[in-house]
Order: C-alpha cells, then sequence, then structure tokens
C-alpha cells in the first residue's frame, strides 16, 4: 500500500490544523514550565509564630522574614496588634485565636465577641488577609472550665463576622490535641475517649454545618518518646523502609498517616466523616530531650514538606493543610527543655536546618504574650500557611471563587515530558503534510 494521497485544500486545511495544535500544546507546556517554576519558589506549609520569649525580633522583621522565605500563612495564637499591624499588605494568610481565658466572656457576651471582631479582625479585614479564627487551643475537657463555653462563643463570633457578611471568607474553628483520642491503634479503632465526647461532638456539629475544617495538633515526637520500644524512631520520622501498619484497606507506612487515620475514624463515629482537618501544628524539637537533635528534626521537617503534598492514605491525592510549629526558638516555654527547641529559626533570624523546600534568605529584617502555645501547651504560639499545598476548595473559600487545581512538582513534570513529546509528534506530522503539499 502506498501513502494516502490528499488534495492540495485537504494538505492546506491540515497543515492550518496542526499549525494551530502545535501552538496550543507549546502555551500548555508554557503553563507547566510556569507551575513548576512557581512551585520550586512557594512554600507549601504554613508557619506558627509564636512569642513565649523575651529575644525575638520586632513584628515588622518577623513578617519580613516570613515574606523573605516565602512563607505565605501564619498561624498566631491571639489577636497582637503589633503583629496584626506589621501584617498589612503583606498578603500573609493569618489563622487567628482567641485566647483560651477569653473564651468564657465572648461566649456569655454578644457584645463582647462583637467588640472582638470589630478590633482584631474588621479593623485589619482591608489590609490582612484572615484565613480562620481559632477559638482556643487545645482545651483539655477534663481541666479546662473553658471547654464548657468554646461552641457558644464560636456561635457568637460567626454571628459577628456574619452581620460584616464575612462568614464564608473566615471559617471559625478550634484546635484540639490528640489525648483527646481514647483509642488510636489499630487506626480504624480511633475514637474519642468517655471524658471528650460531651466535649467534641457539639463542635463538630457546628464545623459540618458552617463547613469549617477541625484543627488539630499533632506531634509524632510525643507519641514516640511516651512509648519508643513500640514506636521506632525512623517510623515517626517516615523514614521506615521497613515497618508498616495494615488496617483493612489502609496501608500506613509512617506514624503522622496512622494518627491521622485515628482522627479520620474517630470523627467518622461523632458524625465528621467528612470533616476537614487541618494540621494546625506539628514539628520536631532540635535539643532538650530524648531523640532531639537537629538531624532528627531537619529529617522531619523534610519529609514532612514532601508529605503533605500528596495527601495520606485515608484521603489520597488531597494536599493537607499544615501549619509547621514553630518559627523561632522560644525561651520561656517549659516545663520541658524540649518546648524551647522547636523554632525553625534562632531569635537572630537564623535558619537552623537546611531544608530543601526553604529557598529564601534567613538574614531578612513581639512582645510576650500570658497565652502559652505549641506542644503540650493550651494557647498562645504560632505556625504559618502556603499556597501550594493548599486544597482549591481552602483557596476559594478566601478568593471567593474557583481556584486553580494545583499539581505536585512530580505530576507536573510529568506534565511536561507528555506535552514536550506529544509537540514533536505534531512537528513531525506538520512535517509530512508539508512534504505532501510541496511534492503536490
Amino acid at each position: 500500500m502506498g501513502w494516502v494521497v490528499f488534495t492540495t485544500r485537504r494538505k492546506q486545511n491540515l497543515s492550518i490544523f496542526f499549525w494551530y495544535l502545535n501552538m496550543f500544546i507549546l502555551l500548555l507546556l508554557l503553563l507547566v514550565f510556569t507551575g513548576l517554576e512557581t512551585t520550586g519558589t512557594t512554600f507549601s506549609v504554613g508557619v506558627c509564630y509564636g512569642r513565649v520569649a523575651n529575644n525575638l525580633p520586632p513584628a515588622e522583621e518577623v513578617i519580613d522574614l516570613y515574606k523573605t522565605n516565602r512563607i505565605e500563612r501564619m498561624r498566631i495564637y491571639d489577636p497582637d496588634q503589633p503583629t496584626l499591624e506589621a501584617l498589612r499588605g503583606s498578603n500573609i494568610e493569618l489563622v487567628i485565636g482567641v485566647r483560651n481565658e477569653d473564651i468564657q466572656s465572648i461566649a456569655n457576651s454578644v457584645s463582647l465577641a462583637t467588640n472582638w471582631v470589630q478590633n482584631n479582625v474588621l479593623k485589619y479585614s482591608q489590609d490582612v488577609k484572615f484565613r480562620y479564627i481559632v477559638v482556643g487551643n487545645e482545651i483539655d475537657p477534663n481541666n479546662d472550665q473553658a471547654s464548657n463555653f468554646v461552641v457558644l462563643a464560636m456561635q457568637n463570633i460567626y454571628t459577628s463576622l456574619a452581620s460584616a457578611k464575612l462568614q464564608n471568607q473566615i471559617k471559625i474553628s478550634t484546635a484540639i490535641q490528640m489525648n483527646l483520642s481514647g483509642s488510636s491503634y489499630p487506626p480504624s479503632t480511633g475514637a474519642f475517649s468517655d471524658s471528650s465526647i460531651s466535649f467534641i461532638t457539639p463542635i463538630v456539629n457546628f464545623l459540618v454545618e458552617n463547613e469549617a475544617p477541625l484543627l488539630v495538633n499533632m506531634y509524632t515526637y510525643f507519641s514516640y518518646i511516651r512509648d519508643p520500644n513500640n514506636v521506632d524512631l525512623s517510623f515517626a520520622l517516615f523514614n521506615s523502609q521497613t515497618d508498616r501498619a495494615i488496617d483493612g484497606k489502609y496501608e500506613y507506612r509512617n506514624l503522622f498517616d496512622a494518627s491521622l487515620g485515628a482522627i479520620y475514624a474517630a470523627l467518622e463515629k461523632v458524625g465528621g466523616a467528612n470533616l476537614e482537618v487541618v494540621v494546625s501544628e506539628s514539628g520536631w524539637p532540635s535539643d532538650g530531650g530524648v531523640a532531639a537533635t537537629v538531624e532528627n528534626a531537619q529529617i522531619y521537617y523534610e519529609n514532612l514538606f514532601n508529605h503533605v503534598s500528596s495527601g495520606t492514605p485515608n484521603r489520597p491525592n488531597q494536599a493537607l493543610e499544615t501549619y509547621l510549629f514553630a518559627m523561632f526558638d522560644e525561651n520561656q516555654k517549659g516545663p520541658a527543655e524540649t518546648e524551647r527547641h522547636f523554632g525553625l529559626f534562632t531569635p537572630n533570624k537564623q535558619l537552623k536546618y537546611q531544608i530543601t523546600q526553604m529557598h529564601g534568605s534567613s538574614n531578612s529584617t513581639s512582645s510576650s504574650s500570658s497565652s502559652q502555645s505549641g506542644p503540650g501547651s493550651s494557647s498562645q504560639s504560632g505556625q504559618g500557611g502556603i499556597t501550594y499545598f493548599t486544597s482549591s476548595s481552602s483557596s476559594s473559600r478566601q478568593s471567593g471563587g474557583m481556584g486553580w487545581v494545583v499539581f505536585t512538582t512530580r505530576r507536573k513534570q510529568n506534565l511536561s515530558i507528555f506535552f514536550w513529546y506529544l509537540n514533536m509528534f505534531i512537528l513531525l506530522l506538520s512535517l509530512l503534510v508539508f512534504t505532501g503539499l510541496e511534492k503536490t
């Protein structure tokens, strides 16, 4: 069989078609490579800004440090006015906390809730990108009277936000600690303890009704040091090549995923099967205790950065919004020595770890609060955020529209290779058609 011979007109039409198709492929390649470049210079996780220290740089320098290192989300644990002022025009998304000690008064007074929103949110809302208002941090329903007032305080703040028509842009939640669980292994048996059920259930109902996420502070470090005989260090550091937990249809290859799987199972039992979870704190200390070394902390942060972009076994291919604890070492935290060594930076703004994903300089240029923050504490601290690992639904809440679907770096690289080969194929077809035209 010889070549099928087209008429000159058909060949001309084909050549035009291939030319436009080639231009389209080139445009797709440009978009993918642009995405790859953006991914390489944008953080994937947020960072908490805790201020339980007397040697930290001024708020303006802290914000500059966030911007220099392209950290696009921040968590603070109280409405610190110097920080809010410094955030104006920064484009950093903010997770702001209501102090535990203020919850009862806000719950008992709509006017106080309105004043809180007015003075700490509306006053700055034109220049500061608020993401969540977090009513309380790690409240213990067994020991903290504030636990009886969390939901009512959330409702009063919601009412105040709604009066300003911001209830769909700024979501209201609370941050819990992992010890509210009564069982967690295997993960499918995860359930909240009997003593915490009456506390967590109305919170979950509020979050489901208002399409807000639950914030969870998650530290594999503390799980490891509580039971080092049964929890392998590499399993806690995302580093294990052999350890894994098989639980029904799920396979967990690290402690982080297994812990999160237990939270998902516990939420399902109290009406939150589809509730989004945000990891509002996670980190590893660099000094002060068992396995608290710079090397282990660097391994943990590197692996956490890479891991949360691709989701977990329970919710694969769904990026997990995560906040690292914390921005700085805080010298007034305690009582454990490790509490003072969770910072990514030293107080003089030097980056402690050579983390691949952190591309900015550590030399770019707060007052202490009565609240406490971070692992094992129950109020003030900090973590930030980043747009690349954010789900499109989270982004659309802030922007008010559909967000771009964000691919991981590996997927973008695969797409770019695919489009390159496709473009070469189209060029070859174009060449054959033009050769045919010339002969004709």
